[in-house]
C-alpha cells in the first residue's frame, strides 16, 4: 500500500467523519437505546400495556373500534395493534404518531390515553432527525457516508507490519490520553465494523428501493409485493367497526396462531393488516392489502411463499436490531451503536490534537528562523 495511496485514503476519511460526525453520533446513541425499546416499555408503561389476566376470550375490534369513536370522535385510526401471544395486553389504536389509545381486550373499556412516549421520540431522532423528509435525507445519506468511513478506517487500521498486529488489536490503558484516546478509535473501531457494517447497510435497506434491489439481485429472486387477489364487490359496505372486525375474524379463522397483528393505513389509502407468526429467524408473517373503503382484499403476501429476496426483507429488520439473535444479539447491537456514536468524538479528538500539534511545530519553526 503506496503513502500516497494511505494519504488520501486519510484524507477522505477524515473529511467525512467531520462532516457527518454529529449525525452519526445521535443515530448510535438513539440506536443504543432503542434497541431494548420493548424490555424499556414492559418496565415502565405496565399500566398501560397490559390489563389483569382474565378467563375471557379477545372482546374482538368492533366493540373497541366504537368505544374509540365515542371517546374520540374527531380522530382517524392510523393503526391497530393487537397482542395475541399475551391475551391481557392492551389493545392499541395509534391516531397520530404522538397520540395512542389504548383499550381493555376483554370488556373494551378505555385503559389510558395520552401522546407519544419518549421512546417514540427517540425513534424519530432515529430516523427523521425530528426534521420530517429532510431529516430522512441527511439520515440516510449519512449512513452511506458512514459506510464508507468504515471501510476507510479499515484500511487505515490495517498494520504495516504482521509484527504491529498486537499493538492494533489492543488499546495501551496505561499510555497518555494522547495515546489511550488515539487507540479507542482505531481498535474499538476495527472490533466493531462489522457489526456496524450490517447494522448500517439493513438500515440503508429501508432507506432505498436500491439496497432492495441490489439484495434481491445476489439471491437470484425478486421482492414480491404480494399475488394480487379478484377484488369482490359488495352491495353492502359495512361500517368501520364492522369492516375492520370482520377482516380481522376472517383472518385469524383462516390463518391461526399468530402472535401479533397490525392493522394500518398506508400513504396511498390502502388498509394493510399485517399477522406475525413464532419464528426462528426469517419472520413469518402474512401481510394482506385491501380497499380500505370496502374492505375488498387486493393482495396477499404468505410466508409460506416467501423467496430468498422475501425472506431477506423478513429478516432486516432482526436483523438491523440485534434481536435476531436474542438477548444477546440486541446486547451487541447496543453496544456496537455505543462505539459508532464514540467513533466520532474520538475522531474529532485526534484531528484537534494533531492541529495543535501542527501550529505548535509552525510557531517553534518560525522562532527558530528567527
Amino acid at each position: 500500500m503506496t503513502k500516497r495511496f494511505k494519504k488520501s485514503i486519510r484524507l477522505i476519511h477524515l473529511w467525512l467523519g467531520l462532516g457527518t460526525g454529529l449525525i452519526v453520533f445521535i443515530i448510535g446513541i438513539t440506536g443504543c437505546l432503542y434497541v431494548f425499546e420493548e424490555e424499556i416499555r414492559a418496565l415502565t408503561q405496565k399500566d398501560r400495556l397490559y390489563v389483569p389476566v382474565q378467563n375471557k376470550p379477545f372482546l374482538g375490534l368492533e366493540k373497541i373500534i366504537r368505544t374509540f369513536e365515542q371517546v374520540a370522535p374527531d380522530e382517524k385510526i392510523t393503526v391497530i395493534r393487537i397482542k395475541e401471544k399475551q391475551p391481557n395486553a392492551t389493545v392499541q389504536l395509534s391516531v397520530k404518531k404522538d397520540k395512542a389509545y389504548y383499550f381493555n381486550p376483554y370488556d373494551g373499556s378505555l385503559v389510558y390515553k395520552g401522546g407519544a412516549d419518549w421512546l417514540s421520540t427517540v425513534e424519530e431522532i432515529h430516523t427523521s432527525l425530528l426534521m420530517g423528509e429532510t431529516g430522512k435525507f441527511i439520515q440516510r445519506w449519512s449512513v452511506v457516508v458512514f459506510v464508507i468511513m468504515l471501510i476507510t478506517g479499515l484500511v487505515l487500521w490495517f498494520p504495516r507490519q504482521i509484527r504491529l498486529l498486537k499493538q492494533a488489536l489492543t488499546v495501551k490503558w496505561k499510555g497518555s490520553f494522547k495515546r489511550v484516546n488515539y487507540d479507542l478509535h482505531n481498535v474499538l473501531g476495527f472490533y466493531a465494523s462489522g457489526v456496524l457494517l450490517i447494522i448500517a447497510l439493513t438500515g440503508l435497506f429501508f432507506a432505498f428501493k436500491e439496497v432492495k434491489t441490489a439484495a434481491a439481485f445476489l439471491t437470484g429472486t425478486k421482492l414480491k409485493d404480494g399475488e394480487k387477489q379478484t377484488l369482490v364487490k359488495s352491495d353492502v359496505i359495512d361500517s368501520l367497526p364492522v369492516r375492520y372486525d370482520k377482516l380481522y375474524q376472517d383472518l385469524s379463522i383462516k390463518y391461526p396462531g399468530a402472535e401479533a397483528t397490525s392493522i394500518s393505513i398506508r400513504k396511498n389509502g390502502e388498509l394493510r393488516l399485517r399477522m406475525i407468526y413464532p419464528y426462528k429467524w426469517a419472520r413469518n408473517q402474512n401481510t394482506f392489502y385491501f380497499d380500505s373503503a370496502t374492505g375488498s382484499l387486493s393482495k396477499a403476501k404468505l410466508f409460506k411463499n416467501f423467496n430468498r429476496a422475501d425472506l431477506v426483507e423478513a429478516t432486516n429488520y432482526d436483523l438491523h436490531t440485534g434481536r435476531l439473535f436474542g438477548l444477546f444479539g440486541k446486547i451487541v447491537a447496543c453496544i456496537a451503536s455505543l462505539i459508532a456514536a464514540s467513533l466520532p468524538v474520538t475522531g474529532l479528538i485526534i484531528w484537534l490534537k494533531k492541529k495543535k500539534n501542527n501550529r505548535s511545530f509552525r510557531s517553534l519553526a518560525s522562532v527558530t528562523e528567527g
